[in-house]
């Protein structure tokens, strides 16, 4: 039986051989001065094929088409007959070698090792490199910095993986299969003791490095193609209102926690998350013929428009620091790591358990906006949302909603007179309506 199988898989290495094909030809329509053509050849695997020119030149009056050689025993002949050999064998070795390294072979990858153009990397670690490399010389231009940090802090997850699991320092990208995912899945759970959260990033960051081996033909085929890792239900995160007005009445003595406290009320009442409240200008600040102010600007993460009232939290706000603007900034918004440093010195200033700067953003969907009576349309308008299936995140009916909304409903239906079924009454009307004559 094992021998069979392996019959089996021979047949199937030379079927897969046997659509390998070298075709040398010359160019007739192209004929140079001297009366010589240009040797070309014609690489084919299976119904793929890619040409390759030559600096051969050939008579074309020496040149037999239905051989692919020259004929007779000129010296051009030889010339080019020599040359064909050689061409020949360099094509076939090439085809063998990627053939063994990656396990298929295209005609375009035996073409560009034979001009010598440097082949992708064919092991995990050193192609993910290769993709951070690329992604931080694209920084500045259409790519953040805080998205390279995540994927650096992937790859050296990964690469703590595959020492630890396999005692190497890389793994090829052939060897790659679910029992390699499930165990990185179970590293990242274990070892790391990361949240789910986290993991979704880090296994999606691993999923866009096959994908990529793929696209440049290093992979026939995405082995995570079918693989969706687990992402928690979205739970708002938003301050509780007894913490947030603990942090409004809150007096730092450091300017910088006063700052960074301010700017955490302003997005709380605008909400603007951190990236968008660093490029607000006064180009953004609009009047309305009512004399109120507006924010109208783009979200940086989405590039969706939005627009926005300033109460007059926010408008004392801008006033308060209008004497440091050295431009057209609104804020000298500090850099993004020293402002999550220290919102976490104002929580255990003000006595909260957990804060991050996001919050305020959830505070705006929350509390300023939907618990105040605002149409959930309205909200997704202002917090800049492509799908209103976001906001639904971002805001949350709070216990005090819901019991304002209870009451209003109790007013409504006050004075209705409203039976039970269990009622005796009720059920032998419903048994017997009169309208309803029992025929003997």
């Amino acid at each position: 039986m094992e021998t069979n199988k392996k019959d089996n898989a021979n047949d199937r290495r030379n079927k897969r051989r046997s659509t390998f094909a070298v075709l040398f030809y010359i160019n007739r329509t192209k004929v140079r001065k001297n009366g010589m053509c240009q040797l070309l050849c014609k690489i084919s695997i299976d119904a793929d094929w890619e040409q390759v020119g030559t600096k051969v030149s050939v008579n074309p009056k020496i040149w037999n088409p239905e051989t692919g050689r020259a004929d007779g025993r000129s010296q051009n002949s030889l010339e080019v007959n020599r040359a064909i050999d050689k061409l020949t064998e360099r094509i076939t070795n090439h085809y063998t070698d990627i053939q063994t390294k990656l396990g298929f072979v295209t005609a375009e990858l035996v073409k560009n090792a034979l001009k010598g153009i440097a082949q992708k990397p064919l092991t995990l670690i050193k192609l993910f490199e290769e993709h951070n490399a690329e992604f931080e010389s694209r920084v500045g231009v259409d790519r953040d910095k805080p998205a390279l940090d995540v994927y650096k802090v992937t790859c050296k997850h990964l690469s703590a993986f595959i020492h630890k699991k396999y005692d190497v320092d890389d793994v090829s990208l052939r060897s790659l299969n679910l029992d390699f995912f499930d165990a990185f899945d179970l590293f990242l759970h274990t070892d790391k003791g990361l949240q789910q959260k986290t993991i979704h990033q880090h296994l999606y960051n691993l999923k866009k490095i096959t994908k990529r081996a793929v696209s440049q033909g290093t992979l026939r085929r995405d082995p995570f193609m079918n693989i969706f890792p687990e992402l928690p239900a979205l739970k708002s995160r938003h301050l509780k209102e007894d913490d947030l007005k603990r942090l409004m009445e809150c007096r730092p003595e450091h300017e910088n926690l006063q700052r960074v406290r301010d700017w955490f009320v302003f997005s709380t009442f605008t909400g603007l998350a951190l990236a968008d409240l660093r490029k607000l200008s006064t180009e953004h600040l609009k009047q309305a013929e009512d004399g109120s102010w507006w924010i109208d600007m783009k979200r940086q993460k989405t590039g969706t428009d939005f627009t926005v009232r300033l109460l007059e939290i926010p408008l004392q706000i801008i006033e308060k620091y209008r004497h440091e603007r050295t431009g057209d900034r609104i804020f000298n918004v500090y850099c993004r790591q020293y402002v999550y440093q220290l919102i976490k010195k104002v929580g255990k200033l003000c006595d909260i358990d957990t804060i991050t700067y996001h919050k305020a953003r959830h505070n705006f969907g929350t509390h300023i906006t939907l618990s105040q009576g605002v149409p959930i349309e309205t909200v997704s308008r202002m917090m800049g949302h492509k799908h209103i299936t976001t906001t639904q995140i971002y805001a949350k009916v709070t216990d005090k909603k819901v019991a304002e909304d209870m009451k209003r409903l109790k007013k409504r239906t006050a004075g209705k007179k409203v039976s039970l079924y269990e009622d005796e009454t009720a059920r032998a009307k419903m048994r017997y309506p009169k309208s309803v004559k029992r025929v003997d």
